[in-house]
């Protein structure tokens, strides 16, 4: 097949997957994506059968025997992101719409772009791969991948390989091609403080407690104003990169900082950070974010509300070492011992931090192949600085080394997670390309 043929069928596979609203953070249609994914991997010569671990929704599992004797397990995930708020999309959401170039849909780059994209360089092929592909392509992602662990403890031998390729990366702006070898751990937590039967009226402030202000306390005890987080002992297991993951920082690709600057619309970075700095600290720098806070009145004009509940949304990327069910307890011991021991502490989800290490065989012949194909140097991200919490358990149960390769359509700017998400339609070469060359040099 053809390489624009090829592009073309990407491009319908993804419209027929971005229809599909599977917002798995509501439920919504995730047993009927599944099914639509099966069907496509069946109608590619896979063998499938889908996998269910209670309480979570189906992952699709696919076989597509290949002609040389390495197996290669691709990652992908189904699910996507809510489209709120729907006032700032251009189009709607799940009617996937071309115009200038790009491909507007929620999910278009999360993930739903790489099912389409692997499937038909799988077809270019001929459906006859010069390796065994095993895929997995589950429907929870998007909410911290909660039964993963338990899926793939299930199923290990259907899981075995030589070497996974994750979620994938892309080609940067000045033409390297990028790959991420490992995450960062999460801890995501919501705080609930609840000091009254009702909400009062704020003309007693003088003397009732307020949530709100209470819960603002609770929250500066977490982190100080200048960023360092405050936690008692957070800091204490933190392990240093090595000299040659610094090494890949120095060596990467410099546009992090333009990339950060045009996609979020960054005046300054914290502490006036640039550079080699920045992009250590995205790889190796724990943080604690606050998410969201909600309480009292937010509507139009003035409600003089006392609020009688808060909630504030917590999340905490971890680096190696870091674990969070140690860093859990942590928060709740601070808390604690600041006098705020009323606030409710709720896991929302939580993933280990996972690395492949940077001299790993399969990882250097993925490189190897995308710095032939690119005429330049690949930019190494050894950590990244968002978490893929399927990364940890397969290496703990499956012993899988993995990494993210540019086989993907995404760029800097791509507004996953947010409104109108898209992918640029001339990032679907350069991906299809390197995946099928890859599965070629991987088999030779």
């Amino acid at each position: 097949m053809e390489s624009e043929a090829a592009e073309r069928e990407a491009v319908g596979l993804l419209e027929r997957l971005c229809r599909r609203p599977s917002v798995s953070a509501e439920g919504g249609a995730l047993a009927e994506t599944a099914d639509l994914v099966e069907g496509l991997l069946r109608a590619a010569g896979f063998e499938t059968r889908q996998l269910v671990v209670d309480g979570g929704p189906p992952a699709v599992w696919g076989e597509l025997r290949g002609t040389g004797g390495r197996t290669v397990l691709l990652y992908n995930h189904y699910d996507v992101q809510p489209p709120d708020p729907l006032e700032l999309w251009e189009t709607p959401p799940f009617e996937p719409t071309i115009r200038d170039g790009r491909l507007y849909a929620r999910g278009a780059a999360d993930n739903k772009a790489q099912i389409a994209l692997r499937l038909a360089a799988l077809h270019a092929l001929g459906g006859s791969p010069p390796v065994t592909i095993r895929w997995i392509i589950e429907g929870e992602e998007e909410v911290g991948s909660p039964h993963f662990d338990e899926l793939v403890r299930g199923n290990v031998e259907l899981l075995r390989a030589d070497g996974c390729l994750w979620e994938g990366s892309g080609f940067l702006p000045d033409g390297r091609p990028e790959f991420v070898l490992g995450v960062k751990g999460v801890l995501a937590v919501r705080l609930d403080l609840g000091l009254l039967s009702g909400d009062a009226h704020s003309g007693s402030a003088a003397v009732v407690p307020s949530a709100a202000w209470r819960l603002v306390e609770a929250l500066t005890c977490l982190k100080e104003p200048a960023g360092r987080i405050s936690v008692a002992g957070f800091y204490g297991p933190v392990r240093e990169p090595t000299p040659g993951e610094l090494a890949a920082i120095a060596e990467q690709s410099p546009t992090a900082d333009d990339q950060l600057r045009e996609a979020y619309g960054v005046r300054d970075f914290v502490d006036g950070v640039s550079g080699e700095e920045l992009r250590r600290r995205l790889s190796f720098e724990p943080t604690c974010n606050l998410a969201g806070f909600h309480t009292g009145y937010g509507g139009p004009g003035v409600k003089t509300v006392l609020p009688a509940r808060a909630s504030a949304w917590l999340d905490f990327r971890l680096v190696p070492d870091q674990h969070p069910g140690e860093v859990l307890d942590r928060v709740r011991a601070q808390l604690d011992a600041h006098g705020f021991g009323a606030v409710e502490v709720t896991t929302l989800a939580s993933a280990e931090p996972a690395m492949t290490p940077l001299d790993d065989p399969f990882a250097a012949r993925a490189i190897a192949v995308a710095e032939r194909l690119a005429g330049k140097r690949a930019s190494i991200v050894p950590s990244a600085a968002g978490t893929l919490p399927i990364v940890a358990p397969l290496q703990q149960h499956v012993g899988l080394p993995g990494l993210s390769a540019p086989d993907n359509a995404v760029y800097g700017g791509c507004s996953a997670h947010a409104p109108n998400e898209h992918i640029r339609l001339e990032d679907l070469g350069p991906a299809l390309r390197y995946f099928e060359v890859l599965l070629k040099e991987l088999g030779s």
